[in-house]
């Protein structure tokens, strides 16, 4: 039977692309509603997701409904990445292997570490109400800490785990966007993180990734010209 189209609840910001990521690289179907910034803390969508926060979905085959982009990616791989008699999963890795750990350790690293402060440093760089010049600069250098982690490890690494595309290198992509279009004046990926600059070119030019990089591109502009 063929599977249902899932529901992906999104916006311009970063984090519900990572979810479209994985839809695309998986072959899933699915269907993208677009929740204006103005209504996210509001019926109906709140019922959906208390948090008031994209990304949020709803999956009719097997009646789940997620938030939390960390969740839905692993709630993804681990229901739909499946391949029977195969440990080899297309973008993640068999339960209990060491790989399964670290793609949730870096996971964990993405959703704990660059999300919350690439955005604060955005936040105080373009919406917060007052110029606080400390505060951005605290955030700027947390981003540049943690794209400083990932560029070492990337030294010696074509991928985050398992010397093979998955799922937790493409959930890193977006919110290195936020950088070229709010931070430019503080960093520079190619030049002061030059593994990493190697290392999106390579996942951006997937088709998969590629495809939802436009179509963000696209909303973006739409949005914000």
């Amino acid at each position: 039977m063929p599977l249902k189209p899932i529901t992906l609840y999104s916006h311009a910001g970063p984090n519900g692309w990572k979810v479209a990521f994985i839809l695309e690289e998986l072959g899933l179907p699915y269907t993208t509603k677009f929740i204006p910034f103005s209504v996210v803390r509001k019926e109906p969508y709140i019922s959906i997701n208390p948090n008031g926060r994209v990304p949020a979905i709803e999956d009719p085959n097997t009646n789940t409904t997620l938030w939390e982009s960390g969740a839905i990616l692993e709630y993804l791989v681990e229901t739909y990445d499946r391949q029977e008699g195969n440990k080899e999963r297309k973008i993640s890795f068999a339960p209990g292997t060491p790989e399964y750990f670290e793609a949730k350790q870096w996971l964990h690293f993405q959703t704990s570490g660059q999300g919350p402060y690439f955005g604060q440093a955005v936040w105080f760089t373009v919406y917060h109400p007052e110029k606080l010049p400390s505060a951005r600069e605290r955030y700027i250098k947390e981003v540049r800490r943690v794209s400083g982690v990932l560029d070492g490890v990337l030294a010696s690494r074509q991928y985050l785990v398992g010397g093979r595309f998955s799922y937790v290198d493409a959930a890193f992509i977006t919110w290195f966007s936020v950088i070229p279009q709010f931070l430019s004046d503080a960093i520079d990926v190619e030049r002061d993180f030059p593994n990493v600059s190697v290392w999106l070119g390579r996942l951006q030019s997937r088709p998969a990734i590629a495809k939802v990089v436009k179509e963000r591109a696209d909303v973006v502009a739409s949005q914000f010209s």
